[in-house]
């Protein structure tokens, strides 16, 4: 099915409740890719109907988070400035039948599924409040009540061919009819996502498995607002490493928090959305070479584990493959001016890209050289190459040291090392010794700071 999508518009609808943790952002990632992937749109959908826990800064943190990864919507709409839409939806469920007034309070309904449990039977709504008559239903609001509103499910079979998980059905006559609206007239998520859908042309719906049953009720809304049914894929759900659910309340692998830790966000994107496939994980250099590796029919049935000992080993296998391009406005924010053949240079040596500027102090200096063997390091001096320095001044440099001195191996570099870096570790000192030029080579051999 995937290959003959075109132009789709997907869509992303957290709520404003909290920060994102790496499992509200699977499904952000898969359907940004699969957009780029087709060349499509990205809706970002504010489902913040729950103007009680919704709150502004929240939203704003998922923008910053979404852009951190690389997800720039193409469109963004907030439910909270759409009730009146929702408002006439509900009208139109009301004066078609299938959206019905219940009066039973939320202890009253706990003891029926109680009673029902006990008796064998399954706990679904009886659709005692269609029995009510006009009379009962104004005795009950005579007392204070106010109805909530159940969608009608009619008893049948919905199926649809899902994008993640092939031929998919689910038997509406084993569900409850599904509160749509509250006591005070707030909405459920429901309605508005089926209404949102509609209204704004979403042509495919990518969203975790939690999600299936949720489907087929709002298939039959999609019906009863005489709409077509987008396209569904449901993917696995991310847990910890250990098997644990991740819950956005206790801040588990936040990506505010991974963000903070220095990781990539390329490497986040990577694991989040291969973990868990038939595909092997791998480091990726652009979102657009990820979009075109994350197939969905791929994606396994089992749980997917999201392993942060992976994560840091994917986050240092990306950076050690990004070009400078991709790289070169962090660096100037870390005012590292080396350019390219910095980059080149130090990246294979990251863990994070933070660490670049410990190489850049390297280059840059001043520092302490190191001076283990003076009498070496001072006939090492008298044969440095003439400037400039190029790629190859490494290499005639050492080899006309280890002539003269007899030196080889360990011997021979690291004395070098620990004088030009006051390090016995690092990058190849071939494409560092360029980049400290011979001025700063020969004070450092000198066992001056610079």
């Amino acid at each position: 099915m995937a290959a003959s999508v075109t132009s789709p518009l997907v869509r992303f609808a957290p709520s404003p409740t909290g920060y994102l943790h790496i499992g509200n952002a699977r499904p952000a990632l898969f359907n940004w890719l699969f957009a780029r992937r087709h060349g499509g749109r990205f809706l970002l959908r504010y489902d913040d109907t729950d103007l009680a826990r919704s709150k502004p800064e929240y939203a704003d943190a998922i923008a910053e988070d979404l852009g951190w990864l690389g997800i720039v919507p193409d469109l963004v709409i907030r439910q909270s400035e759409r009730l009146p839409v929702y408002d006439a939806a509900a009208d139109r469920l009301r004066s078609a039948g299938r959206l019905y007034a219940c009066y039973e309070t939320a202890d009253e309904l706990d003891r029926r599924r109680k009673r029902q449990l006990a008796r064998g039977l399954p706990p679904i709504y009886d659709r005692a409040a269609l029995k009510l008559t006009s009379d009962q239903k104004a005795a009950l609001e005579a007392e204070g009540r106010k109805p909530h509103w159940r969608f009608l499910l009619e008893p049948r079979e919905i199926a649809w061919d899902d994008l993640v998980r092939g031929a998919s059905h689910v038997d509406c006559a084993s569900l409850s009819d599904p509160v749509l609206v509250r006591e005070d007239g707030s909405y459920l998520y429901t309605l508005p996502s089926v209404v949102d859908d509609i209204e704004t042309g979403v042509t495919h719906v990518v969203r975790g498995e939690d999600h299936v049953t949720n489907t087929a009720v709002q298939a039959q809304i999609f019906a009863a607002l005489d709409a077509a049914l987008p396209v569904f894929g449901h993917h696995n759900l991310l847990t910890t490493a250990s098997g644990e659910g991740l819950s956005k309340r206790a801040g588990h692998l936040s990506l505010r928090g991974l963000r903070e830790s220095g990781v990539e966000a390329l490497a986040v994107a990577a694991l989040a959305t291969m973990v868990g496939t038939s595909d092997a994980v791998r480091p990726v250099v652009s979102l657009d070479e990820l979009a075109g590796l994350v197939e969905l029919s791929h994606v396994s049935r089992a749980p997917a584990k999201f392993d942060e000992h992976e994560l840091e080993t994917l986050s240092a296998r990306t950076l050690h493959q990004l070009p400078y391009a991709s790289v070169a406005e962090r660096l100037s924010a870390l005012g590292i001016a080396g350019g390219e053949p910095f980059w080149l240079a130090v990246r294979g040596n990251l863990a994070t890209l933070g660490e670049a500027k410990d190489w850049w102090r390297v280059v840059e200096g001043p520092l302490e050289p190191v001076i283990a063997d003076a009498a070496f390091i001072a006939q090492a001096a008298t044969l440095l190459p003439p400037e400039p320095f190029d790629g190859t001044s490494w290499k005639s440099w050492t080899q006309a040291v280890a002539a003269a001195t007899g030196a080889k191996g360990k011997a021979l570099f690291m004395p070098l090392r620990q004088a030009l870096t006051g390090l016995d570790h690092g990058p190849e000192l071939a494409a560092l010794l360029p980049l400290i030029g011979r001025d700063k080579a020969q004070k450092r051999l000198a066992g001056e700071s610079a």
